[in-house]
């Protein structure tokens, strides 16, 4: 068990490190571009071909949607009232507690953990969550929410592409499947790696606040992770990737929104960096769990 555990984890701390110890040898890394560059062409091809190879019908990823959903609204029940008892401000906290880090750490974990079905599942968590986070963090933020700019997003084509050719039965070109499955293959080292890029440029402001907050979101995380998925009735992998995703650390694109929208994003920054440290601290137990 412990060799399997550790099979998961070393990828992930390796290329993290690899991106931490690059930026802080003060080496060049366009952050900006290589982000755009996942989340316009990488995430679409990972996602095309995942679904395509995944061997899951449509009604467990359909589900894997909805648990998606279900897992933010709760946050979000748990957090806005805990938020005016403590007298924090939703305007800047409160999309690191509904969004962790699904993407960058949560896929990689599920593709080590449980294979192409994990990560067939991880995706399906993971798309609607990321929807979500360009919906509601710009609203959170500006009390607007802007529908259209989402929807130009490749990604969100990507899933009904897929999900409609296994409907019809049809098989994508050989050339064209290998093109994108090139092109989706570096998408996960590249995430890793900036993820260890961006910890090492952020730096803590408040300390107590940002371990309170981290240790909620973590701790949340789990708990509203098993509980829905004994509510959806999930075992196995299901339930492993509800899990796993769920507990995932406080999300960069939480920081970059704050830094976007003027909220604090030094404090934010904080609480991404702190939440990561104690999850990967907690991820031998989390792994542990779920397999």
């Amino acid at each position: 068990m412990l060799a399997q555990i550790f099979s998961i984890i070393a990828p992930v701390f390796l290329c993290a490190g690899i991106g931490f110890v690059w930026s802080k040898k003060g080496m060049p890394y366009e952050t900006n571009f290589v982000t755009r560059l996942v989340t316009i062409i990488g995430f679409p091809c990972l996602i095309f071909v995942a679904l395509i190879k995944a061997d899951i019908n449509f009604e467990t990823l359909g589900t894997m949607g909805v648990a998606s959903l279900a897992t933010v609204v709760v946050f979000a029940v748990i957090t806005i009232p805990l938020f005016r008892l403590f007298k924090i401000e939703q305007r800047d906290f409160l999309p690191s507690m509904l969004f962790a880090n699904t993407g960058n750490m949560g896929l990689p974990l599920c593709l080590f953990a449980f294979g192409e079905p994990g990560l067939a599942l991880g995706i399906a968590y993971f798309t609607i969550n990321i929807l979500l986070v360009f919906i509601l963090s710009p609203a959170i933020a500006t009390g607007r929410a802007n529908v259209i700019e989402v929807l130009k997003m490749p990604l969100v084509w990507a899933v009904p592409a897929a999900l409609v050719i296994k409907y019809l039965g049809q098989e994508v070109p050989v050339w064209l499947f290998r093109t994108l499955d090139l092109i989706g293959g570096f998408t996960i080292p590249l995430m890793l790696i900036t993820l260890g890029v961006s910890l090492a440029s952020l730096h803590i402001k408040s300390l107590p606040r940002s371990i309170w907050l981290s240790v909620l979101r973590l701790g949340m995380g789990f708990a509203v992770g098993w509980g829905t998925a004994e509510a959806f009735g999930y075992e196995g992998v299901a339930r492993g990737v509800l899990i796993i995703e769920c507990t995932m650390p406080i999300a960069v694109f939480n920081y970059l929104f704050a830094q976007m929208y003027g909220n604090k994003p030094e404090e934010v920054a904080g609480t991404v960096l702190v939440s990561t440290t104690l999850s990967f601290l907690t991820l031998p137990g989390l792994l542990w769990f779920v397999i």
